[in-house]
């Protein structure tokens, strides 16, 4: 694939111009209908260009940039190999270069670098190299180790053509029932704030250029305190309440990550209740988007929406209304007007710019307000190089995501971040374990177990056992929302008394993916050791386990001891629930008897 070269027709393409001057140059070529597919940001997935997306209800991508003018897209799912992402980026590049301006697509993407595999908020990392999630790099807690995540993930982003990262997410993790909190850094404003700037240092480069992916820092000001835990992207969790008047505090991180120079901001769906803001959306807030974040924090980058504010959709068949929290009596294109007039510019996961061009030609928004956010978007698709060069070399991808070096990095950080927190007693500890020894496992694949141990078949036969555990989360009614574990932090009395009688047999180790702050007293009381992790493979489980690796992990939130304490906790208030079982910071990092200690990892 060549780089598009100027022509006399297209003088915004001559590089040597000031962005600012091309941007102009572009603007003024513009139809008010091209101009209008700018400020959309829809879903897309890999495959046949000319067909729609039947799981998420979106028109083929071919439509949306021929017939409706738009050139941002948000990738969902992934593919087996990075040639085959690349190969289809490039598909989509050429449909944008054959429009009548010839305007670059610009694709983002989710996190996908771990181990979460819901398409509402992340994938799975397939062909990408594989990393603890944020709140895995929280419980390091090195900043250098998070930007050289970034670093790595930029490349391999760039190499199939992904140049917006829908992330970081610096949300303060304070109400533990909350679904959305394994992708933060965890309950500290200051550890969010400092691992965050390093993570947009990492993406977007020394500089934001060409070899750079625009950070969308999310989801401001701030999700965390939601009443009863509960997530606004469904109706029933749409109200952020703070009895502990913690609002400005959720504003820090995000602070911060301006400060670090984030290119992009995605406002949250939950409505603020009984403060000094307009209880609407934070999407639809002109107090908070102009107010707060434009007039305050002087963000003058673009402002995305999150996910479907103005549209009722169905998602995996089931239907789901509007996020249109608080304005839920307006029309989609009243619900258009006030967010555009709260100083949002893009709105994301929709797809009817015909609305935009209806206001701005009945006179209901003016079209300098229209290019005001298209000047927003237009510098970043010009400071991206995606005019010179749209295309990726497809060739190149495999050997660039995933390869042994990043990778390598990678799992190293996987098995820092487990975070061990008993370890029998000082007189008798039960890490590390030895490596002959007979192992029954539960929720690891035997074929992992080679080099570590003799599998046995039985719990009576077992010098040691090993569980894999889920921290609990409640069924939900439609599949969508069941992937966002929500509700009680308890284990069954089944999950219980199972491991009860495995720890008759044998002294039991259990490990929790501690996607929310499970309630494990009642497994700490039975279990001769308990580590957490958020996102590690068998193996890294298994090198801290024997010793091979020291853990270096430390928890990044509170660990609430009851049910009870977590539904008396102010949902806006960091370590607020009463007398937690262990506390943010806690990690045992030597293993064995007093004065063993085991070698420091290194992770870069």
């Amino acid at each position: 694939m060549t780089s598009t070269e100027p022509t006399g027709d297209r003088p915004w393409l001559n590089s040597d111009l000031p962005t600012s001057e091309r941007i102009d140059l572009l603007l003024n070529a513009m139809t008010i209908e091209e101009k209008a597919g700018l400020c959309f940001h829809s879903m897309i997935g890999i495959g046949d260009l000319t067909e729609a997306n039947p799981v998420f209800g979106t028109l083929a991508p071919v439509d949306l940039v021929e017939r409706r003018h738009m050139s941002h897209f948000n990738l969902v799912g992934g593919a087996a190999t990075a040639r085959e992402i690349a190969e289809w980026h490039n598909a989509l590049q050429e449909v944008a270069a054959s429009t009548r301006l010839g305007i670059p697509a610009t694709v983002s993407s989710d996190p996908r670098h771990s181990f979460t595999d819901n398409p509402g908020t992340a994938m799975m990392a397939g062909p990408f190299s594989e990393w603890p999630e944020p709140l895995g790099l929280a419980a390091i807690g090195d900043e250098e180790l998070v930007e050289r995540f970034g670093d790595i993930a930029r490349q391999e982003y760039v190499a199939v053509g992904l140049r917006v990262a829908l992330h970081p997410q610096v949300d303060l993790a304070t109400e533990p029932r909350w679904s959305r909190q394994v992708a933060t850094f965890g309950e500290d404003a200051e550890l969010a704030g400092r691992l965050g700037s390093a993570y947009v240092r990492g993406f977007q480069g020394a500089s934001f250029g060409p070899g750079s992916v625009s950070t969308m820092t999310k989801h401001f000001p701030g999700g965390g305190p939601q009443k009863d835990g509960e997530d606004p992207h469904f109706a029933h969790g749409r109200e952020q309440v703070y009895p502990g008047g913690a609002f400005e505090l959720h504003l820090k991180p995000f602070e911060d990550l301006i400060a670090a120079g984030t290119r992009q901001m995605m406002p949250y769906y939950g409505m603020p209740v009984g403060t000094e803001y307009e209880e609407v959306g934070f999407g639809f807030n002109r107090s908070v988007i102009t107010g707060l974040l434009r007039d305050r924090f002087g963000f003058d980058g673009l402002v995305c929406t999150d996910w479907g504010l103005l549209s009722d959709h169905e998602i995996f068949g089931d239907p789901f209304p509007a996020r249109a929290w608080g304005v839920e009596h307006l029309s989609p294109r009243e619900r258009m007007k006030k967010v555009i007039d709260a100083g949002a510019d893009q709105f994301g996961g929709e797809a009817c710019p015909e609305l935009l061009v209806d206001l701005v030609v009945s006179g209901s928004v003016s079209e300098s307000r229209l290019d005001e956010s298209a000047r927003r978007i237009l510098r970043e698709k010009f400071e991206l190089g995606l005019f010179e060069q749209p295309y990726v070399d497809a060739a190149a991808a495999d050997g660039i995501v995933g390869n042994p070096e990043f990778r390598a990095v990678g799992e190293r950080a996987q098995r820092a971040s487990i975070t061990v927190l008993t370890n029998g007693s000082v007189d008798a500890p039960t890490l590390p374990l030895a490596v002959a020894s007979r192992l029954y496992v539960e929720g690891i694949d035997p074929d992992r177990l080679a080099g570590y141990g003799e599998l046995v078949a039985t719990p009576e036969e077992a010098d040691a056992i090993i569980v894999r555990l889920q921290a609990p989360f409640e069924q939900r009614p439609t599949t969508f929302e069941s992937m966002f574990h929500s509700g009680s932090l308890e284990f069954s009395d089944e999950v219980i008394d199972h491991v009860r009688d495995l720890a008759k047999h044998a002294p039991t180790i259990v490990d929790v993916y501690a996607d929310r702050p499970a309630i494990l007293e009642p497994i700490v009381e039975v279990a001769a050791a308990v580590t957490v992790n958020w996102g590690a493979s068998a193996e890294a489980l298994l090198d801290v386990l024997t010793g091979r690796f020291a853990p270096q992990g430390r928890l990044p939130f509170d660990l609430p001891r009851s049910m009870a304490a977590v539904e008396a906790a102010r949902p806006d208030v960091p370590f607020d629930t009463a007398d937690p079982l262990f506390r943010f910071g806690h990690g045992i990092t030597e293993l064995g008897a007093p004065g063993r200690r085991l070698p420091p990892p290194r992770l870069t």
